[in-house]
């Protein structure tokens, strides 16, 4: 079976769902309530991010929760769902299509996280582009 490419990573038939948590684990406690979203709504906001602003993953992670009604969304899921969404934008660039068309990620990766260092577009891309926009 050939490996998923970031484009079909990205449109995964998955539903956005809010569980609560059944026993402490790590640092969450039984009861907590954790939207577990996709990578097509983290993209939808990331695309929405005006020129020139910046939003962290943690404060669309915030924004998500709040709106589902949710105490916090998983961390590790919005992480993957990140890099699924800036991978599968970076494709489209490779691919021919102009960076205004893209989803401008860079206006939600901080260059220097982890999720920055990981992305083969790299670290220099990311803040050439933040520069360039006037993102500090």
């Amino acid at each position: 079976m050939a490996k998923k490419t970031w484009a079909e990573k990205l449109h995964v038939k998955h539903e956005s769902k809010v569980e609560v948590v059944e026993k402490d684990f790590s640092w969450v406690k039984a009861g907590t309530k954790i939207l577990i979203s996709t990578p097509l709504i983290f993209k939808e906001r990331v695309d929405v991010i005006p020129h020139g602003q910046f939003r962290s993953v943690p404060h669309i992670r915030e924004e998500l929760a709040n709106e589902a009604g949710a105490d916090m969304t998983c961390p590790m899921s919005a992480g993957i769902f990140m890099r699924i969404v800036c991978e599968a934008a970076w494709d489209e660039h490779l691919e021919g299509a102009p960076l205004d068309s893209i989803t401008p990620f860079w206006r939600a990766v901080d260059a220097n996280s982890n999720l920055g260092k990981k992305l083969r577009c790299g670290v220099d891309f990311i803040k050439a582009k933040q520069t360039e926009e006037g993102i500090q």
